[in-house]
């Protein structure tokens, strides 16, 4: 595709949008700057089959400190812990529901820290952290769920409730298999919204081995492969993108338009940056606190910051700001004083506050990846993490 999407956040543009669904938006734990209102309601009271149920919702916590700043643009997110007794308290003295259900955006280790201090929910649907949840998991009287990602699984929770709470009854993790017939009606809008887009997104762009995933904690190769293509389009020294775990699988062997922007949505521009060998542990050191701290609370989201070119062996398991060992950059080992030129896309591959000379290459990742399969890659996983 030759348009490269830009998009605009906050509150007013998010209500906007929020007017024109079917249903509500629910953030107990989203702010206005301004006035430090919340935008979106905390909870909604719906009764089915005599049963009333109290549902609310916890936005992601991460969103102004590690994403973009144009999606927090106006708005202040917490963590929910002070916003969660208090709207229990109220609900259960006002609004006497028979089923207190929880909508969480921050992750299945952060849920579970929320609810081992906080009683009074009784089913927690987890989200963000894509757990494949075979069986629920009690965190004192409340069940957790969660569901795994892309659509893969559905969870079917069946629970039991009386005048002594909610009791679990049974839990099964239903994999959406290709055995299962699209609903029509949905097919059929699907397709009809596609169309004006299918010939260019089924376009056939080369070959790739093996199959490309994020499914994994240190390294990934859909994100080596994306990395691969950057390096030679920039000849920079060292690559970054997030740790993102979004990103269906691909097969292995042709590869498609639709697939490259399956791994890169927005199709962001590819920067450049002068990073200090003292930056990068700096960088490095930050990101892995933001994925292994003991505190479940202080966890980002996401794997490990992808990198090519840099080679890092740490202990995850050591406090914060003393996991790295040793870092080598191309085979050579880091030199704390010495400039290395660092290809990235957003700012989550290098957060703001890190190098110098920042710049743009005025190729896309999509455009770069293009590029990089012309050359018939093999995208082979490459090791940039070693735990030791």
């Amino acid at each position: 595709m030759t348009a490269h999407w830009e998009f605009a956040y906050g509150p007013d543009v998010l209500m906007e949008r929020t007017r024109e669904l079917t249903y509500p938006l629910l953030a107990m734990n989203v702010y206005r700057k301004d006035d430090g209102a919340r935008p979106f309601s905390a909870c909604v009271i719906r009764e089915a089959g005599g049963v009333r149920v109290a549902i609310l919702g916890i936005a992601s916590n991460i969103v102004d400190k590690t994403m973009p700043p144009s999606y927090s643009k106006g708005l202040r997110f917490t963590d929910g812990r002070e916003e969660l007794p208090v709207i229990l308290s109220q609900l259960r003295s006002q609004e006497h529901p028979d089923l207190v259900l929880l909508l969480s955006h921050l992750g299945f280790p952060q849920d579970q820290r929320l609810l081992s201090e906080i009683s009074g929910v009784d089913v927690c649907l987890s989200s963000h952290t894509h757990n494949r949840l075979y069986e629920p998991v009690k965190v004192g009287k409340t069940i957790l769920v969660q569901s795994g990602c892309h659509g893969s699984f559905l969870t079917r929770l069946d629970v039991g409730i009386s005048s002594g709470g909610v009791a679990l009854l049974d839990h099964e993790l239903i994999t959406v298999e290709e055995s299962i017939a699209p609903d029509t009606e949905i097919q059929e809008l699907v397709e009809s919204l596609m169309k004006p887009f299918r010939e260019e997104l089924d376009e056939v762009v080369g070959t790739i081995s093996p199959a490309l995933n994020r499914a994994t904690m240190l390294e990934s190769s859909a994100d080596t492969f994306l990395l691969q293509s950057i390096l030679a389009v920039t000849n920079a020294e060292v690559a970054f993108s997030n740790g993102w775990r979004f990103g269906a699988p691909i097969p292995e062997g042709t590869i498609t338009v639709n697939d490259l922007y399956n791994l890169t949505p927005m199709d962001p521009e590819i920067s450049l940056v002068q990073l200090t060998g003292h930056e990068l542990i700096e960088m490095i050191e930050e990101n892995l606190e933001r994925t292994f701290s003991r505190d479940p609370m202080q966890q980002m989201g996401g794997y490990i910051k992808r990198c090519l070119g840099l080679k890092t062996y740490f202990k995850a398991e050591n406090p914060v700001n003393t996991r790295v060992q040793d870092m080598f950059v191309n085979g050579t080992r880091l030199d704390k004083r010495k400039s290395y030129t660092s290809a990235f896309i957003t700012v989550q591959g290098v957060p703001q506050r890190y190098g110098t000379r920042r710049s743009d290459s005025g190729v896309h990742a999509v455009e770069a990846m293009r590029r990089h399969l012309q050359n018939k890659p093999n995208a082979a996983l490459q090791s940039t993490f070693a735990l030791v």
